[in-house]
């Protein structure tokens, strides 16, 4: 089976030349929750904006060594398509950022951006909505604005708008921290049955979301990846002083 994703020896410079991450070498296999888990400053979203190479449009930029791969090529190799990477590779971020537009051209303007054609953007609207649970509660004012929504109403119609465009993989960055529990058992719904097509990796900062919803759990602390296991044993039997301290509250 090829890695989804599969790192050896990752590091990541800030622009004063710290290292953010540290020699990070693991790897995402094909329809699994990957759980990323870690105290604040430990690299865990400059990860994920590495993985579909968002990092490098934010004002600070910055510099990665070792190697990466996606399914199986390299994801700096000078001809790969970043465009086409990203629509592969999915982000929906921790605060709701719906477009100011309709519910529905949330989601079709991607698609047209994407230049899907215009026939198949009701089907796949109406696809990628009922897969973040959020189809039923919104079919009748989809020419609504969008800001009309709840918080996590929000966020689902961001994860949508995500899997409109069929991605291979979903990298999500804390997507529940701002949600109520009812909101948030809906996301954590969504994402079992999309991990029978897809992987998913969640960062989150709720180890008890990452025990009840992930398949591998990665603990990361100051760049470094201290633990990796199966969720069930990382979180019952850690091998690792650190994860254990961690885990059950005593630090982080």
């Amino acid at each position: 089976m090829i890695p989804t994703f599969e790192l050896q020896g990752l590091t990541a410079y800030g622009q004063g030349g710290e290292p953010i991450l540290k020699g990070v070498s693991l790897s995402v296999l094909p329809r699994e929750i990957f759980g990323l888990i870690g105290p604040a400053g430990s690299g865990k979203t400059t990860l994920l904006t590495i993985l579909n190479r968002t990092c490098e449009l934010a004002r600070r930029r910055v510099q990665v060594t070792g190697a990466l791969r996606f399914e199986g090529r390299d994801l700096f190799a000078p001809d790969l398509d970043v465009s086409q990477l990203r629509r592969q590779v999915g982000m929906v971020f921790a605060v709701p950022l719906p477009l100011p537009m309709s519910i529905r051209e949330n989601i079709t303007l991607g698609l047209k951006l994407a230049g899907i054609p215009r026939g198949e953007w009701g089907e796949r609207a109406e696809t990628s909505l009922t897969a973040a649970a959020l189809f039923s509660e919104v079919k009748d004012r989809l020419d609504t604005p969008a800001m009309t929504l709840s918080g996590g109403q929000q966020q689902r119609l961001c994860l949508a708008r995500a899997l409109a465009l069929e991605p291979k993989v979903l990298l999500l960055d804390e997507p529940c921290s701002g949600l109520d529990p009812i909101s948030t058992a809906r996301i954590e719904e969504a994402l079992q049955v999309l991990k029978e097509r897809i992987s998913v990796i969640l960062v989150t900062n709720n180890v008890k979301q990452a025990a009840r919803v992930t398949d591998r759990t990665a603990f990361l602390c100051l760049g470094e990846l201290v633990e990796l296991n199966a969720t069930v044993k990382l979180f019952t039997t850690p091998e690792q002083a650190r994860t254990a301290d961690y885990i059950s509250g005593r630090f982080g």
